[in-house]
């Protein structure tokens, strides 16, 4: 596992940072952000602070392991912060960091194309299907 591999008061000019090259780090970062479930989770958080129950409401079909897993993982990326109120019982909300929201705008491009064209890959997809149907 690569870790640390940029450190953070580094800058990306002293680094080739090439996402098709294997070792890469930013493929991570990629592989993250292009997560299905990362891209639902920041929609919902684009929204405003939301608790970890009225996120996985939000997202359907997410697991609760998923979920965790999918919101520590960006907390070590910075772009989500997890608040713990000392309350009883303890309340702790997920937000968007500075970073976080500037993947609301591409992230809503992202959906709105695929709300777009949905129909026609639909289409695509029944095409391919009739024509590479399993020989029985």
């Amino acid at each position: 596992m690569v870790t640390n591999a940029i450190a953070a008061d580094s800058t990306t000019a002293e680094y080739e940072i090439n996402p098709y090259a294997e070792g890469c780090p930013s493929r991570r970062l990629l592989d993250r952000i292009g997560d299905r479930w990362t891209v639902l989770i920041i929609g919902t958080l684009s929204e405003g602070p939301r608790r970890f129950s009225d996120i996985r409401r939000s997202v359907e079909g997410i697991s609760q392991k998923m979920l965790t897993q999918t919101v520590r993982g960006l907390e070590r990326d910075g772009l989500v912060t997890r608040t713990v109120y000392a309350e009883v019982p303890p309340r702790v909300e997920y937000a968007l960091t500075p970073a976080g929201e500037t993947l609301r705008e591409p992230l809503k491009a992202l959906e709105q194309w695929s709300i777009e064209h949905f129909g026609q890959v639909a289409a695509s997809w029944d095409r391919y299907d009739e024509k590479n149907e399993p020989v029985r």
